[in-house]
């Protein structure tokens, strides 16, 4: 399969990144480290690009009725500069994808989706407009995507817009002029919980908008950030994972997103879930923090003080923030309530652990 370039491409190579196959991609997994650059996102700025996530523009007096009936959440409830998290349910209860939807308008919705599934969703949400007649248009390979993430981020940002970006709410946009762009959708959202914006700009304002913010970004130390480090923030956080955390074979209530489960709406897979919620889980996703050294990795075996297998590791990490071991899996309910006592294989050693409330980070912080 041919890797797809992201439009600054060259850009990453040049800053030193390290390039990697991602996602059907070719993306900079670090520039310096993993671990310099958590900590610049935690404590100062870091800029990321993530253009190689998909964006789907849904449009037409159809749009809200197909957005409703492919997503778990209530898009109803969206008001214009409204964002949504959300995830698309199969007919099977488990999950195609999870997504962010944007109501930029009454009638125009924004869906942002991961890069891994761009081709499955569209196909996807494709087939159950029919009979609906939304508008879709696919706009992934038009858009570049920033997210200037950490506590300098606002700061680092406020210098080239004269939007008030204190006044735009978590999990809310507005559409407008920054730097050398008329329009972006800037964007209260981030996936590393050090709070920031994310920033929806065409490919060809891209490279002068990143030189921009790396200088505005300057007097607080700003780099630019790879996977690497974009996986340990989300680690920190309990935030899923596509195809680790959540698959087609999970459901949301298993993951813990029942709260973007609106089972008072109809929905694709609403009835397999609400079946589910009333005979009740078998197992749930929890996160978990070692008690002893080691550092757990996907697909490490969970096991009890008995030694038998419970589970599996879907994402692990050392913790850059907590200096300890981190992750997420899916165990049994009667293991899933906090400060409950498990163990990780890891190299055929099971190595203590505990289940912890997320976000982790908080946890031990």
């Amino acid at each position: 399969m041919t890797l797809k370039r992201i439009a600054l491409h060259d850009l990453h190579v040049q800053l030193g990144g390290k390039i990697v196959p991602f996602a059907g991609y070719e993306m900079p997994v670090r520039y310096s480290s993993d671990m310099d650059e958590h900590h610049a996102v935690r404590q100062g700025v870091g800029i990321f690009d993530v253009s190689h996530m998909g964006e789907f523009l849904v449009t037409g007096p159809h749009a809200l009725a197909l957005i409703q009936k492919v997503t778990s959440n209530d898009a109803s409830k969206l008001k214009d500069g409204q964002a949504q998290y959300s995830c698309l349910p199969n007919d099977r209860g488990g999950i195609v994808d999870d997504l962010l939807v944007y109501r930029i308008e009454e009638e125009k919705y924004l869906l942002v989706v991961n890069a891994s599934n761009i081709d499955k969703d569209w196909d996807w949400i494709s087939s159950h407009n029919a009979g609906i007649g939304a508008e879709l248009k696919n706009l992934s390979d038009q858009y570049s995507l920033f997210a200037v993430q950490g506590p300098k981020a606002m700061a680092t940002l406020q210098k080239l817009t004269e939007i008030k970006l204190d006044e735009i709410p978590y999990y809310h946009f507005t559409v407008g002029p920054i730097a050398n762009v008329q329009w972006a959708i800037i964007s209260a959202t981030g996936y590393t919980g050090a709070g920031g914006f994310e920033l929806y700009i065409k490919n060809e304002e891209a490279e002068a908008l990143w030189q921009m913010i790396m200088d505005a970004g300057a007097e607080f130390g700003i780099k630019p950030i790879g996977l690497g480090a974009r996986d340990t923030l989300r680690m920190e956080m309990g935030y899923c994972l596509y195809g680790n955390d959540i698959t087609d074979e999970t459901s949301p209530l298993e993951a813990g997103l029942g709260w973007i489960t609106k089972l008072d709406k109809d929905f694709v897979g609403a009835d397999i879930i609400r079946k589910q919620k009333v005979e009740g889980l078998k197992r749930k996703l929890v996160g978990f923090v070692m008690q002893e050294r080691g550092i757990p990795r996907a697909h490490y075996p969970i096991v009890n003080e008995q030694g038998e297998v419970i589970g599996e590791v879907t994402s692990g990490t050392s913790s850059p923030s907590m200096g300890l071991g981190i992750g997420l899996g899916y165990v049994p309910v009667d293991y899933a309530k906090p400060e409950t006592q498990i163990f990780i294989q890891v190299r055929n050693k099971n190595l203590a652990a505990k289940v912890q409330k997320l976000p982790l980070y908080q946890a031990v912080k």
